[in-house]
């Protein structure tokens, strides 16, 4: 499963991969699901924001147990985060079938769509639109870099936009969704166990920073009669480092956008993401906040307008503590540790019980095509997944 998987969307200039939601890598993804449920059997469905399942008995009965990921990522991500998730489901199956064990509950795949928001700037659409978190409306609404909306890349790649929305009914009949995923991180790395626990996921989002300025010319423009927003960004990324460090938070600028964008121009607009996470809700309101007041006190200094848009917001996920201390049973006292990554089953916690396994990463590098985990782990993560998928379902 891994081979047939690497290949697509691969970037051969940097080893990592694009597969952006609803393009032609995101269709071979799919067709890759489908292949894979049909291959053993079970019962292959598409939901109405465009989510996977592979069903392992009746996808119509209550009290599901549901595993897991996705397979779009980053620009030029690893080959690990979502992937790893979905391949190890399947090889959980499997491994269940080997041990004749015989579910009295049904189980399921799930690839669920967009979760990284690669192309049009919002994590986990699929998982969000699903839990009702996300409009009909306001998914229209978003657009990539190109100007394509969401509704119209869907239409494209064969789905109807129209449909979307809230699926109560799917998830009135899931009892618990468990989801592998590699560690993004070193919190395993130097420990001996291969496989640990997700405790909760720090609360997170992202702002619009959009720093207006005065288009001129570089090379006649007096230093002093400028109105440069590069100089009010630059000033605002070092001023979240120091902010975050300062609070035990993370604050990054990763994407950027500047108009006119010619080298012998000063541009008349600069446009940066800010990510921005931490342990608590309150630190991590008071860290924006003061981003925003340094990026405005330059911005005066400079004659540079700031304007800050909150584009997405996930509160604090505490995994549901029956659900995870059983997983840390079942897996013989596995560690139990939080992470700062945004997931789909951190969405879905606020509707249904929902846990997460971490597989060991040795470098504890992530979105980036160094992100590893061994075989040897792999396999550990499959074992304790199909442990678990057992100790849910089959007894």
């Amino acid at each position: 499963m891994w081979a047939d998987l690497r290949p697509i969307g691969r970037n051969p200039e940097s080893g990592g991969y694009r597969r952006y939601a609803w393009t032609g890598a995101d269709t071979d993804c799919r067709s890759w699901f489908q292949a894979q449920a049909e291959t053993r059997g079970l019962t292959y469905e598409v939901d109405r924001n465009g989510n996977q399942w592979a069903w392992l008995g009746d996808p119509t009965a209550g009290d599901a147990v549901v595993t897991g990921s996705h397979l779009d990522s980053v620009p030029d991500g690893g080959a690990f985060d979502g992937p790893l998730g979905v391949v190890s489901s399947f090889a959980a199956i499997d491994e269940l079938r080997t041990r004749g064990a015989e579910p009295n509950r049904p189980l399921a795949v799930v690839n669920f769509g967009d979760e990284e928001g690669a192309r049009f700037g919002l994590a986990c659409v699929g998982s969000r639109l699903t839990a009702g978190q996300l409009t009909r409306d306001k998914a229209h609404a978003l657009r990539d870099g190109g100007g394509v909306s969401l509704a119209q890349a869907m239409e494209r790649a064969g789905y109807d936009p129209e449909a979307i929305g809230p699926d109560p009914d799917r998830l009135a009949r899931i009892g618990a969704f468990v989801e592998l995923h590699v560690e993004q991180g070193r919190a395993l790395a130097d420990t001996p166990h291969p496989v640990g626990v997700a405790s909760a996921i720090w609360p997170h989002g992202r702002w619009r920073f959009d720093f207006h300025g005065e288009a001129n010319h570089a090379g006649t423009t007096r230093l002093d009669d400028r109105r440069d927003p590069m100089l009010t960004y630059a000033n605002t990324v070092l001023a979240a480092r120091k902010k975050a460090r300062l609070a035990g938070a993370l604050a990054t600028f990763g994407k950027i956008g500047v108009e006119p964008n010619g080298v012998n121009a000063i541009a008349s607009l600069v446009r940066g993401w800010l990510d921005s996470r931490a342990a608590d809700e309150e630190t991590l309101a008071a860290v924006v906040a003061e981003i925003e007041q340094a990026a405005v006190e330059r911005g005066v200094r400079d004659g540079v307008e700031v304007r800050v848009t909150r584009e997405s917001f996930t509160p604090v996920v505490e995994f549901a503590h029956d659900l995870r201390d059983e997983l840390a049973k079942l897996l013989g006292g596995a560690p139990v540790l939080p992470t700062g990554a945004g997931h789909d089953a951190g969405i879905l916690s606020g509707v249904i019980p929902t846990a997460m396994l971490f597989v060991r990463n040795p470098t504890g590098v992530s979105h980036s095509p160094a992100e590893t985990a061994t075989e040897d782990d792999c396999v550990a993560g499959v074992t304790a997944l199909a442990d678990v998928l057992e100790g849910l379902a089959c007894r």
